[in-house]
């Protein structure tokens, strides 16, 4: 009588013999089955576009296939392979944007430390120097009888060694933060300034976004023209 071990061995050595089964409701495998992929490369990482558009140029991989750039944010460019057999695309290299950590959106700050904001993270363009006045020069007692009609203010400022005067706060404000690569031209945009006791100062958002479309047009158009001339890139956004 043959025993339970030896009539699993005569099953196991039939299936490996012929894992697949030809039934009436179909063909089945008695075996799972993972597809053997190509391998893809290590992806590099690099801070500026001008890392990138030296890696293309140089061509140091040696890639001749099509290649295609994708501008995939404003602070975010990626250089990919076509599609492979398996439909996957290689990240040959990626640009990430340093931009600075100390540029607060919606948010009240002292007035000192959104005056070294503005000086060390916004572009001399636009309204900054009017911010940089008014924050640098308004009194402290004053912003608690700030006029408000819900689109400007009026603060007391310091108008000279021992003497005030009223001043409208300006809104809303064109400013220009750095929030894209340094290669590219900084976006300037509409926010909302306003204070309050403290006294504090904060800017929101006023252009919904379209910024971001803005800087993606400009790194896309400096790439273009970087990469004159070689004709297996094709750049997108």
């Amino acid at each position: 009588m043959i025993n339970r071990e030896g009539l699993e061995y005569l099953v196991r050595l039939g299936v490996e013999k012929n894992p697949v089964l030809e039934l009436e409701q179909g063909t089945f495998s008695m075996k799972g089955l993972d597809r053997v992929t190509e391998p893809l490369a290590d992806t590099l990482t690099v801070s500026t576009l001008t890392g990138l558009v030296d890696y293309i140029k140089t061509n140091t991989d040696r890639l001749q296939s099509e290649l295609l750039i994708q501008v995939k944010s404003h602070d975010d460019v990626r250089l990919y392979s076509p599609l492979n057999e398996d439909r996957e695309r290689e990240e040959y290299i990626r640009a990430k944007a340093i931009l600075p950590n100390n540029i607060y959106y919606d948010r009240f700050i002292g007035t000192e430390e959104f005056n070294i904001m503005l000086q060390s993270s916004f572009v001399d363009v636009g309204d900054k120097e009017v911010l940089l006045k008014y924050t640098g020069l308004i009194k402290d007692e004053a912003v608690k009888s700030t006029g408000d009609d819900g689109v400007s203010q009026a603060v007391t400022i310091k108008t000279g060694v021992a003497s005030v005067g009223q001043a409208v706060v300006p809104n809303p404000v064109a400013l220009a933060p750095y929030r894209t690569f340094p290669e590219v031209q900084q976006p300037t945009s509409k926010f909302i300034f306003r204070m309050q006791q403290g006294p504090k100062a904060a800017i929101f958002e006023a252009d919904g976004g379209a910024w971001r479309n803005q800087a993606m047009r400009s790194i896309k158009a400096y790439l273009e023209e970087e990469l004159k001339g070689i004709d297996n890139i094709n750049i997108i956004s």
